[in-house]
């Protein structure tokens, strides 16, 4: 079982160093492959998330790939979204998260597939 857990945490590791979000990875994996509850698996992603998106900073920092403009309304705000996301968490059905956060993913695959980002190139 270990072996499965660290292909998950590999995989997520990759995609959240790319500034993807391991989430859309580790969430399915830790519900779906290994049984765990939804509202665990959200908890250990963000806990796993931090120790990711700091090395993912440190490396895209030193890269120069990071957009200063309009960060500190971003950080606000999006710790905000947070607190408030947190408690509509803890108020919400696992099983309506599970749902919401299935339609997320999918959105977010339609979008990005009808936004033509495969088409451009990566300098």
């Amino acid at each position: 079982m270990w072996l499965f857990y660290t292909a998950a945490g590999l995989v997520s590791g990759i995609i959240s160093g790319m500034g993807i979000g391991g989430g859309a990875v580790l969430i399915p994996a830790l519900t779906i492959l290994f049984g765990t509850g939804q509202r665990e698996a959200q908890n250990m992603n963000l806990l796993y998330f931090i120790p990711t998106a700091a090395i993912a900073l440190v490396t895209h920092q030193n890269k120069g790939n990071i957009e200063k403009k309009g960060l500190s309304s971003l950080i606000i705000f999006g710790l905000a979204g947070a607190a408030l996301g947190a408690l509509l968490a803890g108020w919400l059905d696992a099983g309506l998260l599970r749902k919401g956060f299935g339609v997320f993913l999918l959105g977010m695959a339609v979008y990005t597939y009808n936004s033509g980002e495969s088409k451009r190139s990566v300098s």
